[in-house]
């Protein structure tokens, strides 16, 4: 498997910090962003939430987010790769994080790995989703400069709802015969890279 993780000098520094953290108190940390990461309107922690963070675990704000957030990256990363625990636990420990980390890390993801990558995969990228499709075709047979004419085109209504106000909204489009196919060749690669993926 390739390389889930990248030691930039940020996860570099998140691994310090994460290393340094108290090992009693790491397990729920991990806890409480498996429960969340699959939201992404929401932060994990509130404001008090991680001010109460910060005293417990003897860290700044700015630190306590870069942990954080490279946290989330792991599990985010582990859940994209679908990765097994020892291969996780074997990436984890590429980036020189201390065993005590490890473990509750390869932990934490075998006990919540189908949860969490069904909770994501039902997470939209957009909020904005195609409920329905309308069209109808036309066939243009004369206008002001020609009398004989045979031009088709196909008119689409695109339903749309946007998941975060509800509104929804029809978005008109008109496709020539050579648009429409353009369209459709386009529709089947992204088909293929997605039958790819799965």
């Amino acid at each position: 498997m390739a390389a889930m993780f990248t030691a930039t000098a940020n996860i570099k520094k998140a691994v310090a910090l994460i290393n340094d953290l108290a090992t009693a108190k790491f397990p729920l940390l991990l806890s409480r962003i498996l429960q969340k990461i699959h939201i992404k309107e929401e932060r994990t922690f509130s404001d008090e939430e991680e001010e109460k963070l910060q005293a417990a675990l003897g860290m700044g704000g700015a630190d306590l987010e870069l942990v954080i957030e490279t946290l989330e990256f792991v599990l985010q990363q582990a859940a994209y790769h679908a990765a097994k625990p020892q291969v996780l636990s074997q990436q984890l420990q590429q980036l020189e994080l201390d065993d005590d980390k490890v473990k509750p890390i390869v932990e934490a993801w075998a006990s919540n790995a189908k949860e969490t990558i069904s909770k994501l995969r039902q997470r939209t990228v957009h909020p904005k989703q195609l409920e329905e499709v309308n069209w109808r075709l036309n066939l243009q047979l004369a206008q002001a400069s020609k009398l004989k004419m045979k031009e088709p085109n196909a008119m689409f209504e695109f339903g749309v709802r946007d998941e975060n106000s509800g509104e929804k909204e029809k978005i008109r489009m008109e496709f020539t015969h050579d648009e429409l196919y353009g369209f459709y060749n386009q529709l089947e690669a992204i088909q293929k890279q997605l039958d790819s993926l799965s």
